[in-house]
């Protein structure tokens, strides 16, 4: 049974001394009183003395310190009662003392520890009632016996079921850790997840914007509307970018708040992306072969996100009459996906120039390639340019 933080009984939990020193006062008195009440009657025991009412308190007071050393203060409550009975004198419900230590034993101690109680608990009985010279009825005897066997077995269910809750308790704890602890890595993963999309969104459009901005800068006064046109195309791409934003971060936002959670791009907005390429003033083609089939999101979101870096890329670092190539070739159990671009020779796997330096965007196409447990090759391309390509395993 729970208890609740500042009642009685959990404050009588949180002091244990208080109680048991409250009981051992309780079972002194009342021992006392049946000790006189029975040697004031008729019958052979012999009526209180001053030691019979000492012994009586040593064999009730070891209740005060009964969770501290239950056993040894059992073994102590029975010499009084042995030395009670070869006296002839009641010891009144110094017995129940003994009960008690004896069920304490079996409830705070191990089984071993409990059995040797139960043993000793026994062998005093006997001891006290052969110096007591009282052969009694054996129905005594044996009630007796089974009041002591029934403690003994209430002690070791309490013992059993407190050990029951505090693994549960423990198991409760182990779970909410890993629970955390997942937690924690799916969100990692989700944080991780957002940067790539994040810097994949960010890279290409500011990017474009950049190459259409410096196209608007150079012919500004000599041909007003083709800049006009620049600058149109720099806001479409500014709005294309927040669109995709919003739509990526949304995720991000509390439970109050809608964010617009715009579906993720995929390999059949790749006409759209080279339209894009096109129009910032990369010449850039697209072909499909094969029979285009329904890809997984994560494949699908991947493999563009791959052709829109690899275009970036090129419309950055190949030169301002570079051509690109988009090839993508859906194969029965593979998708190949290949960019390349006549521009200015690599000069590493990373870099297109001796100026250049290696960004995460390759890379980031590379964790994504290796999720889906695909082979990716970045380099130069042979006969001069850039080529990314790569190849994503399909399952049936």
């Amino acid at each position: 049974m729970r208890t609740t933080p500042g009642s009685p009984r959990a404050w009588l939990r949180a002091h244990p001394l208080f109680g048991d020193s409250a009981l051992a006062a309780v079972v002194t008195g009342l021992s006392l009183v049946a000790a006189e009440l029975s040697g004031s009657g008729q019958g052979q025991v012999r009526p209180p003395t001053v030691l019979s009412v000492a012994l009586v308190v040593l064999a009730c007071l070891p209740l005060a310190l009964r969770r501290r050393w239950p056993f040894a203060l059992l073994c102590l409550a029975e010499l009084p009662q042995i030395i009670l009975a070869a006296l002839n004198h009641d010891g009144g419900l110094a017995g129940l003392a003994s009960l008690i230590l004896l069920y304490t034993v079996a409830a705070y101690r191990g089984l071993a520890l409990s059995l040797v109680a139960a043993a000793v608990s026994s062998l005093a009985y006997a001891v006290g009632r052969i110096l007591a010279d009282d052969r009694g009825d054996w129905t005594q005897h044996t009630f007796a016996a089974m009041v002591a066997l029934a403690v003994w077995v209430v002690g070791r269910s309490v013992r059993l079921r407190r050990a029951y809750l505090a693994e549960l308790v423990d198991r409760a704890e182990r779970l909410e850790r890993a629970r955390d602890a997942d937690t924690r890595a799916a969100r990692a993963e989700e944080r991780s997840r957002i940067a790539r999309e994040l810097h994949d969104v960010v890279a290409h459009h500011v990017s474009v914007m950049t190459v259409q901005a410096a196209a608007a800068r150079k012919v500004l006064d000599t041909r007003p509307e083709a800049a006009k046109d620049a600058l149109v195309a720099i806001e479409e791409m500014g709005r294309t970018a927040m669109r995709e934003m919003r739509g990526i971060v949304g995720v991000l936002r509390t439970d109050g708040e809608t964010g617009e959670l715009a579906p993720q791009p995929g390999m059949g907005d790749l006409p759209g992306l080279v339209d894009q390429m096109r129009e910032a003033g990369l010449r850039a083609q697209l072909w499909i072969e094969g029979e285009r089939r329904l890809l997984p999101p994560g494949i699908d979101l991947a493999a563009y996100r791959l052709v829109q870096e690899a275009l970036t890329n090129s419309l950055r670092h190949a030169g301002p009459s570079a051509r690109a190539w988009v090839t993508v070739r859906h194969e029965p159990s593979e998708l190949l996906v290949q960019v390349e671009d006549d521009g200015r020779g690599g000069t590493g796997e990373f870099t297109r120039g001796p100026d250049d330096r290696p960004g995460h965007g390759l890379v980031g196409i590379r964790e994504r390639v290796a999720l889906y447990g695909g082979i990716l090759r970045i380099g130069p391309r042979q006969g001069g340019g850039f080529e990314v390509r790569a190849r994503f395993p399909l399952k049936d």
